[in-house]
């Protein structure tokens, strides 16, 4: 069978219209009633509304109805399957010993400094073997997918040197093909400083002597070109905060990454103000050259880029800045000017991640939406930080400590997450030939998704038109 017909539905929140910001964040364009259906067509949404309007509308296109696999939805709720945009889905070891030297006062930054944080997993990952990074993935993907989740961002930055990271690329590029998640790839290569770095920065080539100076440089001159040959990242992300990497080290990674093909987004201001979200806004507009002028740019991208009508259709610029924790006055502004002037930058904000280091302290979530930035949220999954797998359980932090309402973070892991992965063309919406991504939730009202703190409420997901998820 081709189509699919989901009947009895409670609701369904289309979140037509396109990306959410300002008053609309708070508009999951719901349509109630009795009777609601969902119609697919070869794993495209073919109509929604009314069970009459549905069938007419399958008559008018000369389908049969039975020729379509019917779900009941029981009076439950229907909304497109969610979006993670942000998650270091592949990883070896865990970090749960991090739990006591936070306790005992240690800082994020003192952790990473004494070898700990991102560089103890960096060891780990560089020794697990593909197997197991792999058996990882699907695991951590099927709790995702049961939780309702059906697209997700997939970041490297793992590695850090040039072959782990292509083999990370690679390795999420695999479980994507086998799906049924849908997994967009991110190279995170300036992550942190390696080991090998902070012990002789001389391991670069170039005169650099400081040792982020010195990774900096391998980033730009060595893994940058080799990700942009392979051709499987759609994005390059930065690790912008101080002790990490500056503004200006991220801006100049960042127009490299542009000029050889890749979109931006960026981890901006999460402990203090960085000048994250300030480059951020910046780069949206104006990330850098022409790729398809670029000889080291992947031949797929430069054809992607010459056949775009428009510069906004090649999807280079940054389309998201992540966590703000800690943003600035002027970087909010700056936001907020980027989306008013039509190149809206996405704030992907990440709660589970302050929630679980204990520091009560949450990005201005409202502060965005008053200034009319888009706003998504998104798990943050990974080892140390946010070893979360749940939406629905982000979107209940999100209510619970940054305010925002049950429809505003809908709208944040739906359309506006799809918007920040340059997808929103084809998810994060229920909206005639749009791909059938689906969740039937087995509670009738959006405002029942994050009121079960920590539940299990997605009761079928649907991908591209196909039940994958069922439980039962």
């Amino acid at each position: 069978m081709s189509g699919l017909l989901i009947e009895n539905a409670g609701g369904i929140a289309t979140l037509a219209g396109g990306l959410r910001r300002g008053p609309s964040q708070s508009d999951a364009a719901v349509v109630s009633g009795e009777s609601l259906a969902v119609a697919c067509w070869d794993g495209r949404i073919l109509a929604a509304g009314t069970a009459d309007d549905v069938t007419r509308q399958i008559a008018a296109k000369g389908l049969p109805l039975n020729a379509f696999h019917r779900v009941d939805a029981r009076g439950g709720l229907v909304t497109p399957g969610l979006v993670d945009a942000h998650t270091h889905l592949l990883f070896a070891g865990t970090r749960e010993g991090e739990w006591q030297l936070r306790s005992r006062g240690a800082g994020y930054l003192e952790v990473l400094a004494a070898g700990g944080g991102i560089l103890s997993t960096v060891a780990a990952t560089r020794a697990a073997s593909d197997a197991e990074l792999l058996g990882g993935g699907r695991a951590r993907l099927d709790q995702m997918l049961a939780n309702g989740t059906t697209t997700a961002e997939a970041k490297s930055g793992y590695a850090l040197n040039v072959a782990g990271e292509l083999r990370l690329l690679e390795l999420v590029a695999r479980l994507s093909r086998e799906g049924p998640i849908e997994l967009v790839p991110t190279f995170l290569g300036a992550h942190a400083v390696p080991a090998e770095f902070r012990a002789d920065p001389s391991a670069a080539r170039g005169p650099a002597t400081d040792p982020t100076e010195a990774y900096v440089a391998e980033v730009i001159s060595e893994q940058l070109p080799a990700v942009a040959r392979q051709g499987i990242a759609r994005f390059c992300d930065v690790f912008c905060e101080r002790g990490v990497f500056s503004a200006d080290q991220s801006r100049r990674i960042l127009r490299a990454a542009a000029d050889l093909g890749l979109a931006l987004r960026l981890h901006a201001d999460e402990l203090a103000p960085s000048g994250g979200a300030e480059l951020a806004a910046e780069l949206a507009a104006n990330p850098g050259a022409n790729p398809a002028a670029n000889p080291s740019a992947n031949p797929a991208t430069k054809a992607r880029v010459a056949a775009a009508s428009t510069p906004g259709d090649a999807v280079l610029g940054c389309l998201s800045a992540d966590h703000l924790g800690a943003p600035s006055e002027a970087g909010i502004a700056a936001l907020g000017r980027a989306a008013d002037a039509g190149t809206p930058v996405v704030a992907t904000l990440l709660p589970a991640t302050s929630w679980f280091l204990g520091k009560h302290h949450f990005a201005p979530a409202r502060r965005f939406i008053d200034a009319g930035v888009p706003v998504a949220l998104a798990t943050d999954l990974n080892p140390g930080t946010s070893p979360t797998l749940s939406l629905p359980l982000v979107m209940s932090i999100a209510c619970v400590e940054m305010g925002l309402s049950p429809a505003e973070a809908l709208s944040a892991v739906t359309i506006n997450a799809a918007y920040s992965l340059g997808l929103a063309a084809e998810i994060g919406s229920i909206e005639p030939g749009k791909q059938a991504d689906l969740v039937v939730w087995s509670v009738p009202t959006l405002e029942q998704i994050p009121y079960w703190l920590g539940g299990s409420q997605a009761r079928i997901v649907v991908k591209r038109g196909i039940p994958v998820f069922d439980r039962g």
